[in-house]
């Protein structure tokens, strides 16, 4: 082993550190905490320190797993066992007689008594898909009592390819904890995903230039003309263009729902509960020009299932490379219509009432185009004034 060194151990100092031969970074502040970083790459936190039986080094756990401020918070705690002469780490040897409902049974309980009562059917999908994907396969024999930070933080890391799946698997197990906690199954303050620093969210964000939307235009015309999509799917893309809606309250819209007199819709349940949307009169004209089928209450019925349609993305994907559009997704449909509304004019708050949102932080992501509308103005206003005193 290389000679030891001494440096002020952080996430992003050991982060850095190489080493050709296996060496020991010694921390500053906490004599006896450091971290051993072998030739492969590897960093493990370990500490050293003398008891009544002598010198003894302990593994800490593997850096990545690991956090350096949680590796120091054990490190503290290990060192003060090593020198009262205790076992250094009773944390393993209690959760070896941890005894309880597993995590796939109190994860079973979630989805019944929770998620069947109280989520909408695609939040249970979600739920239910990672809980059957990544929890239970991954943790589901252990105890839940018996899971630690170390746990959530290995499997979240294992799945850094996909980071919005990591992070929902995460806030899934998350809630299972606080449900256990309510049910009695463990104590208050026993969740351990609270601390794990969750992928940083990227919002994307596309919006339809007014050639986009003369070109998407002349392809759901041309699809209706010539074939390449039904009926139905071009009403459903034109709908969303013209209110703003989410996609599935445009699917799933019954006709009950529809007061063409009144010039509105009226969702009964969205992501934000029951909405008005007030249509334009194209979209009272669209609406009005759409046939209607006996016993059949959809606005966009399905292909002969009795249902409304399900999906509509393989028709988009079709439409929007015909319209030169491959990096527009559906819901960018509905960022061009916030993003329209502020290019005439619309304030924020009005946008978060065209749009459902239930909360104006919702909105604020579009404050930047406000911005730019305001330059815009700014600039045909003095390019005006410059005509005449230039």
């Amino acid at each position: 082993m290389a000679k030891l060194k001494v440096r002020n151990l952080s996430n992003h100092t050991v982060d850095r550190l190489e080493a050709q031969d296996d060496t020991v970074y010694w921390d500053r502040k906490l004599p006896g905490f450091g971290v051993r970083v072998y030739a492969s790459g590897a960093k493990v936190y370990v500490v050293q320190a003398r008891g009544p039986d002598g010198t003894r080094r302990v593994t800490l756990g593997r850096h990545g797993v690991l956090g350096a401020e949680e590796a120091r918070r054990r490190g503290t705690l290990v060192i003060a066992r090593i020198k009262a002469g205790q076992d250094p780490l009773p944390e393993r040897t209690r959760a070896r007689r941890i005894v309880g409902p597993t995590v796939a049974e109190v994860a079973a309980r979630y989805m019944e008594e929770h998620v069947a009562v109280r989520c909408k059917p695609s939040t249970a999908r979600i739920r239910r898909s990672v809980i059957g994907n990544h929890i239970v396969p991954r943790l589901g024999r252990l105890s839940l009592a018996a899971v630690e930070r170390h746990h959530v933080i290995a499997l979240h890391q294992r799945m850094a390819a996909t980071p919005t799946q990591a992070n929902i698997v995460v806030e899934t197990l998350s809630q299972i904890f606080r449900k256990a906690e309510t049910w009695g199954i463990v104590p208050e303050e026993t969740d351990p995903c609270g601390s794990v620093v969750l992928y940083r969210k990227r919002r994307r964000e596309r919006f339809l230039t007014d050639t986009e939307f003369e070109r998407l235009g002349r392809v759901l015309d041309e699809a209706l003309e010539i074939g390449g999509a039904s009926w139905a799917a071009v009403a459903a893309i034109r709908l969303l263009l013209l209110t703003g809606c989410r996609r599935s309250e445009i699917l799933s819209l019954r006709w009950d729902d529809v007061d063409l007199a009144a010039h509105e819709l009226r969702l009964r349940d969205t992501k934000t509960g029951p909405r008005i949307v007030p249509l334009s009169p194209s979209a009272v004209k669209l609406l009005a020009s759409l046939p209607r089928s006996a016993g059949k209450p959809w606005v966009i019925p399905g292909r002969g299932t009795g249902s409304h349609m399900r999906k509509l993305g393989y028709t988009w994907r079709l439409l929007r490379l015909r319209a030169d559009l491959p990096d527009v997704r559906l819901h960018d449909l509905r960022h061009s219509f916030a993003s329209r509304a502020l290019a005439l004019g619309e304030t924020l708050p009005m946008i978060g009432k065209l749009l459902g949102h239930r909360r104006i932080t919702s909105t604020v992501r579009y404050a930047h185009l406000a911005r730019a509308s305001v330059h815009e103005a700014a600039e045909q206003v003095a390019d005006s004034i410059a005509a005449d005193i230039l």
